[in-house]
């Protein structure tokens, strides 16, 4: 839902002009040996009595938990209209999302190690506090047990915008039912950037796949086994997606097009939002300004921030379309997509293995994966046996990178090799020893704190 990453300080006095934008990307580039990963990691709050989703403002809610959080561990409130919607120190945020989910935004890392170092100390200053409450955070794609009609939002004025304008059927699901983990990865130069982007954007629907996590939804088996991945194929088809068609020729200012010509929600002026509702696009604020207002480069930034495409570009790549995964797996997904994008040779490897695939081939793809996840199908192939080979790429660049992090994928390969995902084993135990019990599917997707 956001970046969770400041892209620039850059003010302009006159007119905002493309050549302003741009530079919001090309200060990205870096030298590659500061290339780090960065994670945003959301989880589920659910009263642990109930298996329903913990609320904001009761007096075991979200709210009194970042409350007793910051007093505990001296952590600074991030408000909105004097709201508690977040907490941050230093580089570091823990976050809601429209539906009390839990974000931690973590500052990038070299390793994955220390990412998860970081994630496993702030999971255990939570877990008093959580543990007084009732809540229970559950590494799950999707409320379990709960529906977006007994979830409100949280009081962030953009969310409520934000779900006035969204279109799509499922998009209230999407706000309010589903938590994901975003993946980031920096760059050396745009041409750099741009593989990246081309090749995380045909990563995606595999990766979509091998993370399925979110086949039980509303206390009962939907017959989807990642429910976040459909909700999201039906939340605002003008901002999600594929930008463009994958093409080859590809450079920062056509991202941007993409951008500037997807319609705008709202912009902010002295700490308050101004409705747009899709009135006009960036391109038409750029030209002409909106009922006085003349756009600024924040403007673009959240305007940048509320386009929503599978691969989102910015000063790094962010790869988002991911079910929430427990048992370590959110350190596998990192380290597939560090192993190839930060590795020349598997990134050549890569580019083989999909060449023979058209952008109808992913698109089709990514449409059926929600449903099927690795029974899908690509072409003449099963998206099991793709995915197989992309594991394989991964772990032989994490190897040859030499820093131990191939171990991240030990427990994912058990699974992806005989074509599993942990939406398989839900669905497995659901029907079977869990006799559909949702405490028991709850107590299998808690988070470890």
């Amino acid at each position: 839902m956001r970046t969770g990453v400041k892209v620039s300080n850059v003010k302009t006095e006159e007119r905002l002009e493309k050549r302003d934008i741009i530079k919001l990307f090309t200060h990205g580039c870096k030298p590659q040996s500061l290339h780090k990963t960065g994670i945003e990691y959301e989880r589920l709050p659910v009263f642990e009595v109930t298996s329903k989703a913990a609320d904001y403002g009761s007096e075991f809610g979200i709210c009194n938990f970042l409350r007793a959080f910051a007093r505990e561990e001296n952590w600074d409130y991030i408000t909105d209209d004097y709201n508690i919607i977040g907490l941050k120190q230093g580089h570091d945020t823990i976050t809601l999302e429209p539906g009390c989910q839990i974000e931690l935004s973590i500052e990038p890392q070299l390793r994955i190690a220390d990412l998860e170092k970081k994630i496993n100390s702030l999971n255990a200053k939570m877990e008093p506090i959580l543990k007084k409450s009732g809540i229970a955070l559950l590494n799950y794609g999707v409320s379990p047990l709960s529906t977006h009609k007994s979830i409100n939002l949280i009081p962030k004025k953009r969310y409520k915008l934000m779900a006035k304008y969204l279109w799509g059927i499922l998009s209230d699901v999407m706000m309010r039912e589903t938590a994901g983990i975003q993946a980031c990865f920096d760059f050396s130069s745009e041409e750099d950037a741009i593989r990246k982007f081309r090749i995380a954007n045909k990563l995606v629907p595999f990766m979509t796949a091998i993370f399925a996590n979110s086949p039980i939804r509303g206390g009962v088996e939907t017959g989807y086994k990642s429910f976040r991945a459909l909700s999201w194929l039906n939340t605002d088809n003008d901002r999600c997606g594929f930008v463009g068609q994958i093409d080859d020729n590809f450079s920062f200012e056509d991202y941007i097009d993409y951008v500037l010509q997807t319609p705008m929600i709202f912009i902010n002026r002295d700490g308050r939002p101004v409705d747009i509702n899709g009135k006009i696009n960036f391109e038409e604020f750029m030209a002409h300004g909106f009922e006085g207002f003349e756009p600024t480069i924040e403007d673009f930034e959240l305007q940048a921030n509320l386009y929503f495409p599978e691969v989102r570009l910015r000063n790094f790549v962010e790869i988002r379309n991911h079910d929430c995964v427990n048992k370590g797996f959110q350190y596998a997904m990192l380290a597939i997509y560090k192993g190839i994008l930060y590795n020349a040779s598997a990134c050549n490897e890569i580019e083989e293995l999909f060449k023979e695939f058209s952008y109808r081939d992913f698109a089709e793809l990514r449409y059926n994966v929600p449903k099927n996840a690795l029974s899908a199908k690509i072409s003449n192939y099963s998206a099991a046996d793709i995915a197989k080979e992309i594991l394989y790429i991964a772990e032989k660049a994490l190897i040859e990178e030499n820093n131990g992090e191939e171990k991240y994928l030990d427990g994912l390969k058990e699974l992806t090799m005989y074509g599993v995902t942990p939406a398989d084993i839900i669905i497995r135990n659901w029907n079977g020893t869990w006799n559909k019990d949702i405490k028991k599917l709850v107590k299998y997707v808690k988070s470890e704190l």
